[in-house]
């Protein structure tokens, strides 16, 4: 379920806060954001510290539509354009070189700017009444598993937070990214459009990535993580760990892709399926509700090979790196 628009009051207290140099949260289609005015440096560091987030780690500029790119970046691509007017407004996040007067604050010191247009209905309707571009990485603390419901919001932060409720993100994982400041555009991220999506459209993106291609949000080697420790293993060995781990009288969590054989009360198993979309929509809020169970560890079943899996992939191996 979406919830399609905020009264006239909340709308024009948003606007205020951010206008005011505040922080608050909105909904978009991947995950919950934690916004601030993208032109106001001030109000965009309170981002890095609420979050404990590297000043090197560049944040994400929302936008309403491609027509307030200019004001963003520069040297924009006809490939640029052609992948926006494809997949703006959706989850999919262009890197380009930044605009003067771009602050080093959004880009990480970089002099390029990450940049969307999301297509959540309360987004939009925030960002035609504020008028400008809204600064949003996820609304957790940094490294965290992202939040796709109010409610994971105010478990990070309490409610001092304004939070725009938007109901449940519809797709559930980080959007897209796509750099296009060579060339070559470049996959740097996957997301909820695929890298044959996007060679439908510019049939040169390439998902190789250099060393010298421009820091995105999510490329940390660690991200996504919960407390307890993720250890992802084969479908092949998931019974006989899980046996081992009662066996030692532990409290084990499970991510699987199917039912469990047996309930076992020291057990906590959930069955995802084995539908992409559905499983990676599902990801964050579970392992948030695995992370609540005090288990030893979270056994995640491992996920297919292919391009549907390739967004959920990345953020398992991410979630579970040491």
């Amino acid at each position: 379920m979406t919830i399609h628009s905020i009264s006239v009051e909340l709308l024009e207290r948003a606007v205020a806060t951010l206008r005011a140099g505040h922080l608050l949260a909105l909904p978009t289609e991947t995950v919950y954001g934690l916004g601030a005015d993208a032109s106001n440096p001030d109000a965009v560091k309170k981002i890095f510290s609420l979050k404990g987030r590297p000043s090197s780690h560049p944040v994400i500029v929302h936008i309403t539509d491609v027509s307030q790119l200019s004001k963003w970046a520069r040297e924009v691509s006809d490939d640029a354009i052609k992948l926006a007017h494809a997949f703006w407004p959706g989850p999919f996040t262009l890197v380009l070189k930044r605009a003067a007067g771009v602050s080093d604050v959004v880009t990480g010191g970089q002099d390029t700017v990450a940049v969307r247009v999301p297509r959540h209905p309360i987004a939009q309707q925030l960002l035609r009444a504020f008028a400008g571009g809204i600064a949003a990485p996820s609304a957790n603390r940094f490294g965290h598993v992202s939040p796709t419901l109010a409610s994971h919001v105010r478990d990070e932060f309490g409610d001092s937070l304004l939070v725009l409720d938007g109901a449940d993100c519809e797709i559930g994982l980080e959007s897209t990214i796509v750099s296009c400041v060579d060339t070559v555009p470049r996959l740097l991220r996957p997301g909820g459009i695929t890298l044959s999506q996007l060679r439908a459209v510019v049939s040169s993106v390439t998902d190789v990535v250099s060393n010298d291609a421009p820091r995105a949000p999510g490329m940390l080697e660690k991200h996504y993580s919960p407390d307890t420790p993720i250890r992802i293993v084969s479908a092949s060995e998931l019974s006989s760990l899980v046996a081992e781990y009662v066996q030692h009288g532990d409290r084990i969590a499970v991510l699987a892709m199917h039912a469990a054989a047996k309930a076992r009360d020291c057990v906590h198993w959930i069955d995802a399926g084995d539908d992409a979309a559905a499983y990676g929509h599902s990801l964050y809020a579970n392992l948030r509700y695995l992370d609540k169970y005090s288990a030893a560890c979270i056994l995640v079943e491992q996920v297919p090979v292919g391009e549907h899996w390739q967004a959920v992939r990345d953020r398992l191996q991410r979630a579970a790196a040491k």
